[in-house]
């Protein structure tokens, strides 16, 4: 194997490392530095940034002491952070280890940028690889999962990084500043649409019937492989030229705008479109036209003479990826506080495109063909076969049934799982599942869903949830198309209907989503998901009345159930609001039945409804910490037929 290609696969390896850290680092802004929404979105947004903009000291450090060793020491704290965490720790311990393995890694890359003139082939290898792997994973990490399969493959990554430091240094040329540059936006970018499975995943929910309502759907992972080999060809086979050259940079901003609308149905064609689009521009910010064509790594080494870089030219590299970095920072955190603090957020993702082309386009293209360290095809097909497993090995949940007529009863438990987020911090799925599954229940009404947002890990909570319990899934969605309300049910569910509530002030959207359960010989029953969002200081009336109504017109006289995180208590205006369309209160016989927070309940907001007709009985709130509420559940007798 070429050395070119060894160091190629290593910076990939350090770029899946710094990934894997920041998705344990990101959720924890808000699962652990936030204190579950106690914490002022703007210091959270300072304490994200401040270490970004702490690294763009790490270029006057590698002037002062020299590149390699800045990449030895980096290298070696990135990895052992990213091994600790495999650990599943939580709470600061957790916090702390994933900030050191971040700040680890930003000044990794900005001494890696010192050394290395064309990053691109290394940037495009991790990130397609890690795309890969998330999907055969079926976006749930290995860091979370705390098994042996997770150590073995933890410290194989980890081993190959760390022999790869060892690796001698080859003499750079002059350019690489705009490739360096698109690091963090192209980071950025792959993580909210390009290469981000889940968001495949749940856009293929969307086209199961085309009503606006997701649904599980099967091989839905199938989409990734496609984007993953787009991403790698565009990416290594080189740019057009021309006038071709501004095909990759219009695709790129042409699905950011398609993200940026925020509609189910077009999640998967943004994700396609970003994937080639991403991949091309980063091509044209790799083809310089400063550094000679050498054709292989020894003429390449005597052409430039063995001399090392400029001081000012290194320098500008590491200027050029802490600045990147930066960019990422600032465009996560500007795009998702936006649900904290209420303000538009779709053009945070169509600017950071826009930047991304405008780079690439800007960057001198060179007057011969530059040889790839990696051949682009052979690597495409690779990577490409890695993410093809994903679709091949995805669960599929089994069909519901009512092949034994209709029941007498029905469990229904309501839960907002904060995004499958524990107070501790952990992403912690089993222990979500559990306290679900003791309960035995026929339908799962979930708040707080989260499908793919990169802020939260970039996981299907949905998905990873309705596989484990072996009930297929409804999605609403409220805040995004990635964002709300869900419905789980081990009886088919037909008639699915959305309902947007008015925002009145409140920064996050809500909605309300209807199913019918379909129990057999002609029996059904209206099942309604919703989370209200009262506006600050006040409570969620006018959400309230527009849910009851809603509720009591879809059900049309039929048993009726109505639950969800409604951030409201017994007695205030807001509840009455439900009870005056002639609900019943399920949970009454076990007031007070406080449900937040999870390890000192002292707030009753969670809630179920019922039609008269319905008879509740053993209402409870199984203790746990798997989210900042505890679920409440309570069995239904269902009206003589």
């Amino acid at each position: 194997m070429r050395y070119r290609q060894l160091t190629t696969g290593w910076l990939a390896l350090g770029v899946i490392l710094l990934i894997d850290v920041l998705r344990v680092w990101l959720p924890g802004i808000i699962t652990i530095f936030g204190q579950a929404a106690s914490t002022p979105a703007e210091l959270m947004g300072a304490f994200a940034l401040g270490w970004f903009v702490l690294a763009l000291a790490a270029p006057a450090l590698v002037r002062r002491v020299g590149a390699r060793p800045v990449t030895v020491a980096a290298a070696v704290v990135l990895a052992a952070a990213r091994l600790a965490l495999t650990a599943a720790p939580s709470g600061r311990t957790q916090l702390w280890l994933a900030t050191a393995g971040l700040l680890a890694g930003l000044v990794w890359l900005v001494s890696v940028a010192a050394d290395t003139d064309r990053p691109v082939p290394g940037l495009a290898l991790g990130l397609a690889a890690n795309a890969a792997v998330h999907a055969v994973l079926d976006t749930y990490d290995l860091i979370w999962r705390g098994d042996w399969v997770a150590w073995l493959l933890s410290a194989v990554a980890v081993t190959l990084f760390l022999l790869g430091t060892a690796l001698p240094t080859l003499p750079a040329g002059p350019g690489g500043a705009h490739a360096w540059l698109l690091a963090g936006p192209a980071l950025l970018l792959a993580g909210m649409v390009a290469l981000a499975p889940a968001l495949a995943l749940s856009g293929t929910s969307y086209l199961v019937a085309g009503d606006g309502v997701a649904r599980s759907p099967l091989f839905g992972l199938a989409p990734v492989p496609v984007a993953v080999a787009g991403f790698l060809l565009a990416a290594l086979t080189g740019p057009p030229r021309r006038w071709g050259r501004a095909l990759g940079p219009a695709a790129l901003l042409a699905g950011a705008l398609l993200f940026a609308l925020d509609r189910g149905d077009l999640l998967l064609p943004a994700v396609l479109l970003a994937a080639v689009g991403l991949g091309a521009c980063l091509a044209l910010a790799d083809d310089a036209g400063d550094r000679p064509d050498t054709g292989d790594d020894a003429g390449r080494v005597e052409g430039v003479g063995g001399a090392q870089d400029s001081a000012r030219t290194a320098g500008r590299r590491g200027y050029a990826t802490a600045g990147g970095m930066l960019v990422f920072a600032l465009g996560a955190v500007g795009y998702y506080s936006a649900y904290d603090l209420g303000y538009p957020n779709g053009a945070v993702p169509v600017v950071v495109a826009g930047l991304v082309a405008v780079v690439a386009l800007a960057a001198r293209p060179a007057g011969r063909p530059i040889r790839a360290p990696l051949p682009p095809l052979r690597t495409t097909a690779a990577v490409t076969a890695l993410a093809l497993l994903a679709p091949l090995l995805a669960d599929e949940v089994p069909a519901t049934s009512n092949r034994n007529g209709p029941p007498d009863r029905l469990t229904v438990v309501a839960y907002n799982i904060r995004m499958g987020f524990g107070l501790d911090g952990r992403f912690d799925l089993a222990a979500l599942a559990d306290v679900i599954d003791r309960q035995r229940p026929d339908v799962v009404l979930l708040s707080e869903v989260d499908r793919g947002w990169l802020l939260n890990g970039g996981h299907d909570t949905l998905d990873l949830l309705s596989d484990r319990l072996g009930m297929p899934y409804v999605f609403g969605p409220a805040a995004d198309p990635v964002w709300g309300d869900a419905v789980l049910s081990r009886w088919p569910v037909t008639d699915p209907r959305t309902l947007p509530l008015p925002a009145v002030g409140a920064p996050t959207g809500a909605q309300a989503l209807a199913v019918t359960l379909d129990l057999g010989e002609g029996v059904r029953t209206a099942v309604v998901s919703t989370h209200l969002q009262p506006p600050p200081g006040r409570g969620p009336v006018v959400q309230a009345r527009a849910v009851a109504d809603f509720a009591t017109g879809y059900a049309a006289g039929r048993p009726l159930v109505v639950a969800g995180d409604l951030n409201t208590e017994p007695g205030d205006e807001a509840f009455g609001q439900f009870t005056a369309t002639g609900l019943v209160d399920a949970l009454a016989a076990a007031r007070p039945l406080a449900t937040s927070p999870a390890d000192d309940p002292r707030q009753q907001i969670d809630h179920v409804f019922v039609s008269p007709g319905l008879t509740p009985t053993d209402p409870v709130a199984p203790p746990g910490t798997a989210s900042d509420h505890l679920p409440v559940a309570v069995t239904l007798t269902l009206p003589r037929r």
